[in-house]
């Protein structure tokens, strides 16, 4: 049998598909190339935007009309071309049923009501109901009808989240978040932070050693607010893992980490990563804004002034260091002098990158009641200008680096040139660079002579 994967959103939902997808693999199912000729297809949903779940709601319909047609109603009213491939399908091997299971964020938020509203829909998994997809797969393969997925109380940590073949992967290590900004979702869809055990999170690390994985990113909604039940903070997490893998020879060399919270980023943790290589030099942190005053309405628990603060000193600490940032605009209420904090803000700073946005109301967050709600043609006129200014910062950022010997993860083939390798560096940068395929999940050294956009070219040395 056939499995389909459609993954939206953050990296948690990533490694929550990849943990889902070992499941199949062990129980032989095989991937289709193509949702249309699968037997079992997954969306895992996000709920973050409001754009995110009307894009989920589009596919539905869409394979509300693969359903039809892959049980042999050729007539139905379809008119996007995909649908040749269904019919196609029908015509090779008869009608064969499809299950269709909604997973994730935006599963949790609708539960019930998504099935009543979309009876497409055969499975609606909330976040915390994904330890039944044993059970699920067993009804597909045996093709009993569909039940209902009742949701547990607490998460439940897959064992392994891993793409077999992959040389970077993700490892959950915490979920859910118990800050409570007023625009965000995340706490009514993810729940309360619980964190993964130190003893778990290690095996894991050994499982992926032995799979020759070479980079790995812990994660979590709010990942430095790591809290092992036996007292263990993240710092201690991060330092712990960082001797486990010298101590076990791992194939391992860089960790990352994300989502961060400022407010829970410790000079502890700046610390740890001051004396630990391993630790790369990259780091996502969402500032979100620059205004005070914007900062208390969000329930932001930092300052401005406390973010620059930390900025310099993650780069005293840890030369090299660039910052990635999230970066929101037209949060309602904001003044256009506020709204220039954000610009002063990214000057001082000077982001590598950012996650750039407007503020967009999600029902069920405090902010969506505020006054004041700034036009949509005046949130889309800021944040052109905040992309406008990143850009330049991008630019005269990276552009500084070139000329450097760095180390580079080679990763995969380029889509340009089959004669090019893709790499990362440890800020997670792109290089580009003419190498022989067989490299590929090795650490190469190469030296950075241009800049094409956001990814630099580069010498093998």
């Amino acid at each position: 049998m056939k499995y389909f994967f459609e993954t939206y959103g953050c990296e948690m939902n990533i490694a929550e598909s990849a943990s889902v997808e070992q499941l199949l693999i062990s129980r032989s199912w095989e991937k289709a190339e193509r949702p249309e000729e699968a037997n079992l297809v997954i969306i895992n949903t996000c709920s973050v935007r409001g754009s995110a779940e009307q894009r989920i709601l589009g596919r539905l319909g869409y394979f509300e009309g693969v359903k039809k047609i892959r049980m042999g109603d050729l007539n139905a009213k379809i008119r996007l071309d995909d649908m040749k491939y269904a019919a196609e399908f029908f015509k090779k091997n008869g009608a064969v049923s499809l299950t269709l299971v909604v997973m994730g964020c935006m599963a949790q938020r609708l539960l019930d009501d998504l099935k009543k509203e979309y009876p497409v829909v055969d499975y609606v998994v909330g976040t915390f109901g994904k330890y039944k997809f044993g059970e699920i797969i067993q009804a597909v393969e045996k093709g009993n009808d569909p039940f209902k997925i009742e949701e547990e109380e607490t998460y439940t940590f897959a064992p392994i989240s891993y793409e077999q073949g992959a040389f970077s992967t993700f490892v959950p290590i915490m979920h859910g978040c118990n800050n409570f900004c007023t625009y965000c979702i995340v706490p009514y869809v993810r729940g309360r932070e619980i964190s993964r055990r130190v003893d778990q999170i290690l095996a894991e690390i050994d499982f992926l050693s032995k799979a020759n994985v070479k980079e790995i990113t812990l994660l979590g909604q709010n990942v430095n607010a790591y809290k092992g039940e036996d007292g263990t903070n993240f710092p201690q997490l991060l330092e712990r893992i960082c001797r486990h893998i010298d101590e076990t020879k791992s194939s391992i060399k860089w960790i990352r980490f994300e989502s961060s919270n400022p407010n829970d980023f410790s000079d502890e943790l700046i610390e740890v990563i001051k004396r630990n290589p391993h630790v790369c030099r990259g780091f996502h942190i969402a500032a979100q804004h620059g205004n005070n005053e914007i900062l208390k309405r969000m329930n932001r628990k930092n300052t401005r002034e406390e973010f620059v603060e930390l900025a310099r000193k993650l780069r005293e600490a840890a030369p090299g260091t660039q910052l990635i940032t999230d970066l929101m605009v037209g949060f309602p209420g904001e003044t256009e002098e506020q709204f220039k904090d954000i610009l002063s803000l990214m000057e001082e700073v000077k982001f590598e990158s950012s996650f750039m946005y407007f503020y967009n109301p999600r029902e069920g967050t405090p902010a969506a009641k505020y006054e004041n709600q700034i036009p949509v043609e005046e949130k889309k006129a800021r944040l052109q200008k905040v992309i406008d200014l990143q850009s330049k910062h991008t630019t005269e950022v990276m552009s500084k680096r070139i000329g450097e010997e760095i180390e580079v993860l080679c990763d995969i083939v380029s889509r340009h040139d089959e004669t090019e390798l893709l790499g990362k560096t440890e800020q997670n940068e792109r290089v580009a660079f003419k190498a022989d395929k067989k490299l590929i999940g090795t650490f190469v050294k190469v030296k950075l002579v241009a800049l094409n956009g956001n990814t630099f070219k580069g010498e093998l040395l």
